[in-house]
C-alpha cells in the first residue's frame, strides 16, 4: 500500500494498524510504502508496472496524472468506460475486451474523482473477480477514503485482497485535511515535512469521529446544493447526485448554446466573463463534459453556480 510519508517504521506501523481496522486481515509495516503525496505514489506504482510491452487499463474519465506518468514510463494505456447511467460503474465487459496477455493492472478510483461516485461492495467484488480472471492486479486509488455521504458506504478494495492482488493508494490530504508537502521546502529535499511525519501516528489515532462527521455534513450539504442548482441549468445534465469525494461530472449540451464550440471553449469564456473556473471534460477524456468541485463554502458555491446559470442564459440559442 502507498501512503504519503517518509519511510519511518513507526509511521508505517501506525498506518498499517489504522488500515487494518477495515480489512479482514492484518497489515504489517512492510505492507506500507510511504511517498510524498498520492501523486508520487501514482508515479512509483506505474514505474514499477512499466515492463517492456506492458499495458495498463485506466477508467474514462480519469485523473490525468495516471496518463501523464504512464506516458513518461512508456507504459501503454487503454481506457475502459465508466457508465454514467449506472452511477459511473466500471464497464466490466469493456475491461475484458481491452485486456490481453500484456495487461498488468487496472486502476479503480473509489470514491470517484472526478465522478463523485461510491461503489457498492457487490460491484467492487465483481471488479476483483474480473481482474482475477484476467490475471491482473487492481490499483485502488482511495485518496477520498471514507468521504462518502450517500446511500453507499465506502468499502476498501483491500477487502478483496484474497481474490486479487491489490495496491491501495491513499493520502492524508483529503480526509484529514493535512498538507502533504511544503512547497518552499522542496528546494532542500523532495521528502515530506518532518513535522508532519512526526504527527502521523497522532493524526491517525487521535482524530475524533466528530471531526469526520462535520466534514461529511459539510460535503453532503454542498453536494445537494451543487446538484439542485445544476438541475436548474437547461444545457447541463447531471446523471447522478454525487455520493462521495468532492467532485461531480456533468454533461454539456452544446446544441443549446449559441456561440460555444465545445467544453474547452465553454470553460475559457466562463472564466473570462464570470471568473468561475471549472475543468473541461476533455482533460479527463470526456469531451463536452465538465468537472465541477463542490468543496467550497456553501454561499460561495451558490454564487458560482448562479454565475454559471447566468452565463448559460446569456449564451443560450434564441428560440
Amino acid at each position: 500500500m502507498y501512503w504519503p510519508f517518509s519511510n519511518f517504521h513507526t509511521n508505517a506501523e501506525a498506518i498499517a494498524d489504522y488500515l487494518s481496522r477495515d480489512l479482514p486481515y492484518t497489515l504489517s509495516p512492510d505492507d506500507v510504502f510511504l511517498t510524498v503525496g498520492c501523486i508520487q505514489a501514482i508515479e512509483v506504482t506505474l514505474m514499477v508496472l512499466a515492463c517492456p510491452g506492458a499495458n495498463t487499463l485506466l477508467p474514462r474519465p480519469c485523473f490525468p496524472s495516471y496518463d501523464a506518468h504512464a506516458s513518461s514510463n512508456n507504459l501503454e494505456v487503454r481506457y475502459f468506460d465508466l457508465i454514467p447511467e449506472k452511477g459511473w460503474e466500471v464497464d466490466i465487459e469493456g475491461v475484458e475486451a481491452l485486456a490481453d496477455e500484456n495487461t498488468v493492472a487496472m486502476v479503480v478510483i473509489n470514491p470517484g474523482n472526478p465522478c463523485g461516485s461510491v461503489y457498492t461492495h457487490q460491484h467492487l467484488k465483481k471488479i476483483a473477480e474480473t481482474a482475477r480472471k484476467l490475471g491482473i492486479m487492481v490499483v485502488a486509488d482511495e485518496v477520498y477514503h471514507n468521504l462518502s455521504f450517500g446511500t453507499n458506504p465506502f468499502v476498501p478494495m483491500g477487502v478483496f485482497g484474497s481474490v486479487v492482488p491489490v495496491i491501495t493508494l491513499g493520502s492524508i490530504s483529503k480526509r484529514w485535511l493535512v498538507p502533504e508537502c511544503i512547497m518552499g521546502r522542496l528546494n532542500l529535499t523532495s521528502g515530506p515535512p518532518t513535522f508532519i511525519q512526526g504527527a502521523v501516528p497522532q493524526i491517525l489515532e487521535k482524530t475524533g469521529e466528530d471531526f469526520f462527521s462535520k466534514v461529511i455534513v459539510i460535503l453532503r450539504e454542498a453536494a445537494h446544493i451543487c446538484y439542485d442548482r445544476i438541475m436548474e441549468i437547461p444545457c447541463i445534465t447531471c446523471p447522478n447526485k454525487p455520493e462521495g469525494s468532492m467532485f461531480v461530472m456533468v454533461k454539456l449540451n452544446i446544441s443549446l448554446l449559441e456561440d460555444i464550440i465545445d467544453d474547452m471553449d465553454f470553460c475559457l469564456k466562463l472564466a473570462k466573463e464570470d471568473s468561475v473556473i471549472v475543468l473541461p471534460g476533455v482533460a479527463l477524456g470526456m469531451k463536452n463534459w465538465l468537472r465541477i468541485t463542490f468543496a467550497v463554502e456553501p454561499s460561495a458555491l451558490e454564487d458560482c453556480l448562479g454565475r454559471i446559470k447566468a452565463f448559460c442564459q446569456r449564451h443560450a440559442k434564441k428560440q
